[in-house]
């Protein structure tokens, strides 16, 4: 098994504004596994606020011995490995087991997605983001995102209802909205969800702080709309923690360390009654391709990667009517 990587530097369309923070680009680190002919791709999207770099990332890939897993793989023992090896840094996790899922598939002739039992007829269409910016490059950047049927707002600023009616002065399409933990006030918080709810939004994420369990469960036993856990659940651990604050949650690949981990977490949502959106970091077509393959089993999807950035050096996944297409290719479906 031979393991090679690099890091690139994802750059975005338009400065990526949430509460508290913006950035212009991404760190990541591409890997490819090689065995028996074929090749598995992965990646690990570092934003900066999850405390990963290239550097911590290329320490982490030079400890591996994955000589040790044959295949089929064990991706529970996998996982387990990973976490032995070091605690946390779950992008870099991630990119190791999306390219041996990859890879499974192409030795196996399959698609990742059957996998995991996920029906491609079930896919959700998935949002296009809306970061926090001045009123003229919300609409630019609304305008630019006409491919999709539902928009994402980030909220958590002073400007929240300005945003919105700035958005809503151009379209009527749905809105989810995430607040990025950027909400303090309880009571102001319930106000702007029933005024978000009148601005046709169907979903909001983390309201306020992480850590503030009464504070998020106290806004979702009074919401009018489904309340969702995204910086309160990274691994699959937390559900039990948070279970009881929300509505529901935000997987991504890149806080769960990969879709092995990924697939658990939605499982477990699903025993508890909870709701469901699978999301993404800045990804490009290899990360979103591998949301993908879970998104079927989820509410709603925001793998939006490929839409915000300007420099995705692999092809577009096919997309329609809002959705991604599930291609039938074995592994990911990744095209160069």
């Amino acid at each position: 098994m031979k393991l090679t990587f690099k890091a690139f530097e994802l750059k975005l369309k338009y400065p990526f504004g949430i509460s508290g923070y913006s950035r212009l680009s991404t760190p990541l680190i591409l890997v490819t596994i090689e065995y028996d002919g074929k090749v598995g791709y992965g990646e690990a999207s570092m934003v900066p606020y999850m405390g990963e770099s290239v550097e911590t990332a290329t320490s982490f890939l030079n400890k591996l011995e994955l000589q040790r897993f044959k295949p089929p793989f064990d991706f529970e023992e996998v996982v387990d490995y990973l976490d032995a090896l070091e605690q946390g840094s779950p992008a870099i996790k991630a990119a190791i087991d999306i390219a041996l899922h990859d890879l499974e598939g192409k030795l196996k002739g399959i698609p990742c997605y059957t996998m995991f039992n996920s029906v491609p007829e079930n896919m959700p269409v998935t949002a296009i983001t809306i970061g926090i910016d001045s009123p003229e490059m919300i609409v630019r950047k609304v305008m630019d995102a006409e491919r999709a049927q539902v928009l994402k707002v980030k909220l958590g600023s002073d400007h929240d209802q300005n945003l919105v009616k700035t958005i809503r002065s151009i379209t009527d399409k749905p809105l989810y909205a995430d607040a990025n933990q950027g909400w303090d006030d309880k009571f102001k918080a319930l106000d702007m969800l029933y005024w978000l709810e009148e601005q046709g939004v169907e979903i909001v994420e983390q309201p306020m702080f992480k850590t503030d369990l009464e504070g998020n469960a106290w806004l979702t036993e009074r919401s009018p709309i489904p309340i969702l856990a995204d910086e309160a659940i990274q691994r699959l651990k937390d559900i039990e923690i948070i279970k009881d604050a929300y509505h529901g949650i935000n997987v991504k690949l890149m806080k769960s360390a990969g879709m092995h981990e990924a697939f658990k977490i939605i499982s477990r949502a699903r025993e508890l009654n909870m709701k469901v959106l699978i999301g993404c970091m800045s990804e490009t077509s290899i990360a979103t391709l591998a949301g993908a393959a879970l998104a079927p089993l989820c509410d709603w999807a925001d793998l939006d990667g490929p839409f915000l950035t300007s420099n995705n050096p692999f092809n577009m996944p096919a997309f329609q009517n809002g959705s991604w297409i599930l291609p039938p290719s074995p592994g990911l479906g990744l095209t160069i």
